[in-house]
């Protein structure tokens, strides 16, 4: 079967890996993938023998960009493919502008969730967002990545049409091997690991806050890119000497396991991946219980669950799970194994 996996870029970020994740596993089952970016940026490594197309060096922004590029895919993808998926909001957008046949949206995150958090800022723009998300997911199909988030289409965006669910694909085994290698410029010092980019949604704000209170000698090791305001918010709170910001790292999986917890404290995530990837690693993990996806992963660990926002909280089960770390091993991982999922991708390809 031919597969089409359309995405604006592979520039960090887990819907990114989880696209090359995808395309590797339908070739190596013998199928034809082509990861189909909107604009030639590239930071992940590629695996061998994945095929990747760019319609642009950069990809136009606003309404009349959005359909130059509609009608560039739709040029690229002239002969059909037996599914099409498109991920994350713009490459949605312009995949449904381009009237692809045989189209399903991924959908990463808490739509409502994203909603909730504009209104507090911009009343009118959180309505126009909702009002964007309901005539473009409405009524189409979509493959959702948790129960939460099935909930979350049906109770705030009002979706109407055929919602499947598919969790993000896991190479356990591949991560684990990865997880072997050499990772040069990790601390010789006990830490703590967070992964994701600086972004409101992260909530780096409440994993520092949380940090303070934590009586610990271990570093906090932020794997994301170095932002002025990120080190801003580090030297404000006097944690210059007790934070480390790693930058991206293409390989995460040495830095995951060389840590003795991970940590999450975002307000809405779709299916928080650090987490499976983590537990695959044998690293213990502690989240904010957001919506979506950590209580399901984290089911085995309840007392590894926080509300969101709530540093208290946050701190206590950090101290928890460093005195006592449960045992990843007792996490059920398999409905997130690699050809498990790839088995769920071929059967909406025949559907």
């Amino acid at each position: 079967m031919r597969f089409a996996l359309v995405i604006t870029n592979l520039a960090g970020g887990g819907a990114e890996k989880i696209i090359l994740t995808l395309a590797t596993g339908l070739t190596e089952r013998g199928h034809k993938a082509e990861v189909v970016l909107l604009e030639n940026r590239i930071e992940h490594a590629v695996p061998e023998g994945i095929k990747v197309s760019s319609l642009t060096d950069r990809a136009p922004r606003g309404w009349l960009g959005k359909r130059l590029l509609a009608r560039r895919l739709a040029r690229h993808l002239a002969k059909p493919a037996d599914l099409v998926v498109s991920a994350l909001p713009f490459a949605n957008e312009v995949a449904i502008l381009a009237g692809l046949s045989r189209h399903w949206c991924r959908i990463d995150n808490t739509l409502g969730t994203e909603i909730d958090k504009l209104a507090g800022a911009d009343p009118a723009k959180a309505m126009r967002r909702l009002a964007r998300y309901r005539r473009l997911f409405g009524t189409r199909n979509l493959i959702a990545i948790s129960d939460g988030m099935i909930d979350d289409l049906h109770q705030r965006i009002g979706a109407t049409g055929r919602i499947e669910k598919i969790p993000n694909p896991f190479d356990l085994g591949a991560i684990r091997k990865a997880a072997t290698l050499i990772a040069p410029n990790k601390p010789a010092r006990p830490y703590v690991i967070h992964v994701g980019r600086f972004n409101t949604q992260k909530r780096h704000d409440v994993l520092l806050d949380a940090w303070m209170r934590v009586a610990t000698d271990r570093l906090l090791v932020l794997l994301t890119a170095p932002e002025p305001k990120l080190q801003s918010m580090i030297d404000d709170r006097g944690l210059g000497e007790r934070v480390h910001i790693a930058g991206f790292q293409p390989n995460p999986y040495p830095w995951i396991t060389g840590a003795d917890l991970l940590v999450l404290s975002s307000d809405h995530e779709g299916l928080p991946g650090v987490l499976i990837e983590a537990l695959a690693c044998g690293t213990p993990a502690v989240s904010t219980d957001c919506p979506s996806g950590p209580r399901e992963i984290l089911a085995a660990f309840p007392e590894c669950l926080v509300p969101c926002g709530d540093t208290e909280a946050l701190a206590a089960a950090i101290g928890c799970a460093l005195t006592a770390p449960p045992d990843p091993a007792q996490a059920d991982l398999s409905p997130y194994g690699l050809d498990r999922v790839l088995v769920a991708y071929e059967r909406l390809a025949q559907t």
